[in-house]
C-alpha cells in the first residue's frame, strides 16, 4: 500500500502561475514585427513606383464629338494588374496600374475604355493595341487555364500586359477575337 501513497503524493503540485508580463511582451513584440513587415512592403511598393517613373501618364478616353460611336463589346469584371509584356511577374505600379479593382471595359473602334472603381481610369487607343489572349496568371493572380483576359498594348516605349477577368468568363473568347481583329485592322492601316 505504500506505493500508492507515494504516487498520490507525487501528483499533488500547485498549478503554474501565468506570467502575464512575459505574454504581453511577446504580443507587443509580435505586433511590432507585423507592423515592420507591413511598412517594408509599403516602402517596396513605393520604391517600385519610383523606379517606374519613366512610364508616361495614362491616356484618357477621347471626348465624344458628334454622334456617339457604338460599343462593339462591353464587360464587367475585375482588373487584376499590369506587367511588362511577356514577364507575368514584373508588376507595373506607376499611375495606379498596380491597384486591383472592379472594372467596366468598353471596346469601340477607338480602343478600350477601362473605368475602374477606386483607381484611376485609363484608355487603350486602338493604335496601341498589340493583341489579346487567354492566360492563367498575371502578377499576384493565378487562375485556371484561360481564366484571364490579357490585353497587350504599347504605352510610351514599353509594351504592357493588362489582366482582366469578366464576371462571365464565357465573354473572354469574344473579347480576344474582337481585340485581335481590331489589332490586325490597325496594323493593316499603318
Amino acid at each position: 500500500m505504500t506505493p500508492l501513497v507515494l504516487i498520490a503524493a507525487e501528483g499533488k503540485h500547485s498549478a503554474q502561475v501565468t506570467d502575464w508580463s512575459a505574454r504581453i511582451g511577446w504580443v507587443v513584440g509580435l505586433l511590432l514585427f507585423i507592423a515592420l513587415v507591413y511598412w517594408l512592403m509599403r516602402q517596396g511598393w513605393r520604391w517600385r513606383g519610383t523606379l517606374q517613373g519613366d512610364v508616361p501618364a495614362l491616356p484618357v478616353a477621347p471626348e465624344e464629338t458628334g454622334e456617339p460611336r457604338p460599343a462593339l463589346l462591353s464587360m464587367r469584371g475585375r482588373y487584376h494588374g499590369s506587367t511588362n509584356a511577356g514577364q507575368w511577374l514584373d508588376r507595373i505600379v506607376a499611375h495606379g496600374l498596380g491597384v486591383r479593382s472592379r472594372a467596366d471595359l468598353t471596346l469601340t473602334e477607338r480602343g478600350v475604355d477601362v473605368v475602374r472603381t477606386g483607381a484611376p481610369d485609363f484608355f487603350i487607343p486602338a493604335g496601341a493595341l498589340r493583341g489579346a489572349r487567354l492566360d492563367k496568371g498575371i502578377a499576384g493572380k493565378v487562375l485556371t487555364e484561360g481564366g484571364l483576359l490579357v490585353i497587350t498594348w504599347a504605352h510610351g516605349d514599353r509594351e504592357i500586359d493588362s489582366g482582366f477577368r469578366s464576371d462571365h468568363s464565357d465573354e473572354h473568347i469574344a473579347w480576344v477575337e474582337a481585340l485581335n481583329t481590331l489589332t490586325h485592322d490597325q496594323e493593316g492601316a499603318r
